[in-house]
């Protein structure tokens, strides 16, 4: 829709003759705007659909600015038609016609009368209720510029998202029915498993979501930032990308279940064998707890705990829900389960390291003691009498039972004093003794 040229003197018969074919055109494109306006699918379906919120204030400002566009435009056509007329009467127009035509095509000749249904009587939707209106062709079609737009920016808009929107909310709805299927496959329903719940919970946000999208529109429309063309924006799909990440997030567990499924046997065969490591490095640091104590003397020694029944019980228990098929129960278990094992393991280990510390801490001592033996022995004093009673003191105490660990360190740091001491001697004195 274009705008028409400004007022100015007292137009010729050249002038007015353009002007009369720019206002012909305009009148076209103007015609052209409002049936296609007219005929859009949005508007159609503005005026059938149960409309509330925002979407319904908007569309009763906009039915009342499309009405006053018509009653402007008939106003604007009857202007134009008396314009043609006078300027019809004499192919050189005289000066009173010149006059006449140029008040008609620039001066305040169109007069707009109250309309009716729109609101007080005003033919303004904004303004208070005025008898009439005056406008120059100008300001009339600026005015029905201004109207045009907005009418068409609330239209595009309620058509962009009723054309975006309840589509991709149905093919979310059908996911949503596979994924249901799915998880009652598996034994995953409301009130039994979270993943139920949830699902439950999507079901009734997007039925409310579909509601309220087809009878307000414009509550989940964006309009784009600097944007002045009509329909600038997107719709806002921010509640529907909520419900797609948590649909996502079920369809991943209740996956997670059909591999539960898939593997179980595997994966309760591999609990069994790790529960049965632990409960044999439990037995045998048992086992080792008694060598301890009877070897070692003056020797703390922890005691050793037996195999938890809690996790015995837990296992014979995925086991009966993986023969009755009741998978969704059996994932959580199996994870806690694995998690658990591997820490009864790792204890059982701890606990044998724990408890043979002191045959770890005996077996080093007799070590450094036979190394500094061949060490002496290499160096031609193996058979030096105060290294050998040396030696020999600490080997009673190593290789007798119980043994002081205490002692027999405290032996061995003397045997290595004066294999030391022999060793750093001069060759002369090493020779005399």
């Amino acid at each position: 829709m274009g705008v028409a040229g400004p007022p100015g003197p007292v137009m010729d018969r050249d002038e007015v003759d353009r002007a009369l074919a720019r206002l012909g055109a305009e009148h076209e494109a103007i015609e052209t705007s409002l049936l296609a306006l007219q005929d859009h699918a949005g508007r159609r379906l503005l005026e059938g659909a149960q409309l509330t919120g925002t979407t319904r204030e908007r569309w009763s400002s906009a039915e009342q600015a499309i009405t006053l566009l018509w009653t402007y435009f008939d106003a604007y056509a009857a202007a134009l038609r008396t314009a043609r007329e006078v300027r019809s009467r004499r192919r050189w127009p005289n000066r009173d016609d010149l006059v006449d035509l140029t008040d008609l095509l620039r001066g305040e000749s169109v007069t707009v009368a109250p309309v009716t249904g729109t609101g007080g009587g005003s033919p303004s939707i904004t303004g208070p209720a005025k008898l009439s209106e005056r406008f120059t062709l100008a300001a009339l079609v600026e005015r029905m510029n201004e109207l045009y737009a907005s009418s068409l920016d609330m239209v595009v808009a309620a058509d962009v998202v009723w054309s975006a929107l309840p589509a991709r909310i149905d093919l979310l709805a059908a996911e949503l029915g596979r994924t249901r299927q799915l998880a009652h496959s598996v034994g995953v329903r409301p009130g039994e498993h979270p993943a139920g719940d949830d699902l439950e919970q999507i079901t009734g946000a997007l039925t409310r979501l579909r509601e309220q999208v087809v009878s307000d529109p414009l509550a989940y429309w964006q309009r784009a930032h600097g944007s002045s063309a009509p329909g600038g924006g997107r719709p806002d799909t921010t509640a529907y990308d909520r419900e797609a990440r948590a649909l996502e997030d079920v369809r991943r567990e209740i996956e997670a279940v059909l591999t539960v499924r898939q593997d179980a046997e595997a994966r309760l065969g591999r609990l069994r064998d790790v529960l049965s490591r632990a409960d044999r490095t439990l037995a045998e640091a048992r086992s080792a707890r008694g060598e301890v104590l009877a070897k070692i003397a003056a020797s703390e020694v922890p005691a050793v705990s037996g195999p938890p029944t809690a996790l015995q019980e837990q296992l014979a228990a995925a086991a009966d829900y993986r023969r009755h098929g009741q998978w969704h129960r059996l994932s959580p278990l199996l994870e806690s389960l694995e998690s658990k094992a591997e820490d009864e393991l790792l204890r059982a280990r701890e606990s044998l390291t724990a408890v043979t510390a002191p045959l770890a801490v005996r077996a080093e001592l007799r070590g450094r003691l036979d190394a500094y033996k061949a060490k002496v022995a290499r160096l031609g004093f193996a058979e030096d009498p105060f290294l050998v009673e040396r030696y020999d003191a600490a080997r009673r105490m190593l290789w007798s039972a119980p043994c002081d660990l205490r002692v027999a360190e405290e032996a061995v740091l003397r045997y290595q004093r004066a294999a030391a001491d022999v060793l750093a001697a001069p060759t002369e004195q090493r020779g005399e003794s």
